[in-house]
């Protein structure tokens, strides 16, 4: 690409970053304030939807304090009762939950329930996240990375592109990653890796094999997608071309932009992978929106995305909100920016331009900067572990693989944990990823435990009463992975449950080809 075009091309970056970047937040107040007005466009705008006209939102915007009385009229939501709502948008009706007709579908890819959800996605939606994909990457532009970083090539990791059509043919369903990197803006497009057809590719094996062929030909500065299969993609690349690391085939990448899980347990195999360190950012692109992303170098949080079409609220994570399986109750309070303490964990609720409203998206988080409302997630509501009041998160879990892997000094790619009660005592059932033949699982069940412990109070309470048992599993990360595909999960945005649902053991431990044991989630 010539020289002269590539400046002009990164002049019309530069100045759409301007164009798009937020004020610096100093504080909550003006969090606060900027996202009233933005939960009074987005009623405004549903103001005579069905849903607008059920929920009254006539009456809240004629109201005197607008948040009290959109928390009066509108019940706290999870995906049962949007269902009926959405699938009536999905079946072609126009005017449902958001004006006029949503064409996208984004199948949700979380990994708490067995079956999808299809969460509707508009074309102001599609924006937003256009708005906030460029917001991060001017954000990474303005740290210490290369200064042509702007226009050399981005690798996307995504869904297919290639879109399907409901039963009744009028509207479209796919990953939300491939329907956001099927719809990037011109200028993008001829830097964004790999090319359309590639990303058409409904199989994940092929959309692989024919990145890797031609792999060579790309100077890539920049990578994003999920640790897992980023990991495969690099050494299926340094295998067939019988390099050292990644940087013999992209010497100027310089950043990786990953989400959807926890780094930590990927994060020693992918330090090996490489010939020099990059900087890694964290992004949080759910299927509701794109949520909040890392702004700074060796950032600890992610900043909310603010005045991007959509309106945040939090519920927090506790028992007087959700019962024992991670359920909302119907007493359930949320808080907004305004009410939110550093450190608490929240259950998220999003209203958004694409007619979600007041919905719980099933992802729990924590404040860690409170003056730039910065965040990071903890969890699931449903991926806990509290069989007797031992209150482990998936971030307690993923700090003391993390742990775990640094004492042993071998990569943990993959786990996933068994909440059992079998003849009456509690019991934690662990599977660990690693390749290291010589771990032993007794000195590794121990270093874990104690990990737990130092991590999480509860925890440590627990196991010297009712938590009466710690077992452990080694396995090859190549059985994680053929599960996977076993699943029908291979690939794109998909991940491994970190806690076992009764049904989804009962598959695992098929697939393993083991006895099931009686067990209690």
């Amino acid at each position: 690409m010539p020289t002269s075009y590539r400046k002009r091309i990164l002049r019309q970056i530069v100045n759409a970053g301007k164009r798009i970047t937020l004020p610096f937040i100093l504080n909550q107040e003006n969090a606060y304030k900027q996202q009233v007005r933005t939960l009074k466009k987005l009623l405004s705008k549903a103001e005579f939807t069905e849903f607008g006209v059920t929920y009254g939102f006539s009456d809240i915007l004629n109201s005197k304090s607008l948040y009290r009385s959109y928390k009066q009229n509108v019940p706290l939501m999870d995906y049962g009762r949007m269902h009926d709502w959405w699938q009536k948008a999905y079946n072609g009706q126009e005017n449902v939950t958001w004006p006029g007709k949503v064409e996208y579908f984004a199948l949700s890819s979380g990994t708490s329930e067995g079956s999808s959800k299809y969460i509707p996605v508009s074309q102001e939606m599609i924006k937003s996240i256009r708005k906030a994909s460029l917001r991060q990457i001017i954000s990474i532009a303005k740290t210490d990375i290369p200064k042509d970083f702007l226009t050399k090539d981005y690798l996307m990791m995504s869904g297919s592109t290639s879109l399907y059509f409901n039963d009744e043919g009028k509207t479209y369903a796919g990953d939300l990653s491939g329907i956001a990197s099927g719809n990037v803006p011109g200028w993008f497009d001829r830097f964004s890796k790999p090319s359309h057809d590639i990303r058409g590719e409904k199989s994940w094996e092929n959309k692989i094999e024919r990145i890797v062929e031609e792999a060579p030909g790309w100077d890539v500065v920049a990578i994003a997608g999920v640790p897992a299969w980023i990991q495969i993609l690099f050494e299926r690349i340094l295998h067939k071309y019988k390099v050292k690391n990644i940087h013999d085939i992209w010497p100027n990448l310089s950043a990786y932009i990953w989400g959807g899980v926890a780094l930590e347990p990927y994060r020693k195999s992918l330090d090996a992978l490489m010939g020099h360190p990059i900087m890694y950012f964290e992004t949080y692109l759910a299927s509701e929106g794109f949520v909040a992303y890392q702004a700074k170098k060796d950032g600890n949080g992610m900043k909310l995305n603010f005045r991007n079409g959509m309106f945040f609220e939090f519920v927090p994570f506790d028992e007087t909100n959700f019962d024992n399986t991670g359920n909302l109750k119907e007493n359930a309070v949320s808080m907004n920016i305004k009410q939110v303490e550093l450190g608490k964990e929240y259950a998220l609720i999003l209203s958004t331009c694409s007619g979600a409203w007041r919905y719980l998206i099933g992802d729990t988080i924590k404040f860690v900067d409170l003056d730039n409302c910065e965040i990071k997630i903890t969890g699931r509501t449903k991926h806990f572990l509290s069989l007797c009041g031992e209150h482990l998160s998936v971030d307690n879990m993923n700090k003391a693989i993390s742990m775990l892997s640094d004492e042993l000094d071998a990569p943990i790619n993959e786990f996933t944990v068994k909440g059992q009660t079998i003849h009456g005592k509690h019991s934690h059932h662990w599977y660990i990823g690693c390749d290291k033949p010589s771990l032993k699982a007794e000195r590794v069940k121990s270093l874990l435990d104690q990990f737990l412990k130092d991590i999480n109070d509860d925890y440590a309470t627990e196991r010297k009463h009712a938590l009466s048992e710690i077992r452990l599993t080694i396995l090859p990360h190549e059985k994680f992975i053929g599960w996977m595909q076993e699943q029908g999960k291979f690939g794109s945005q998909n991940k491994f449950p970190r806690v076992l649902t009764d049904e989804k053991y009962r598959e695992w431990v098929g697939y393993l080809g083991i006895r099931e044991e009686a067990s209690a989630s």
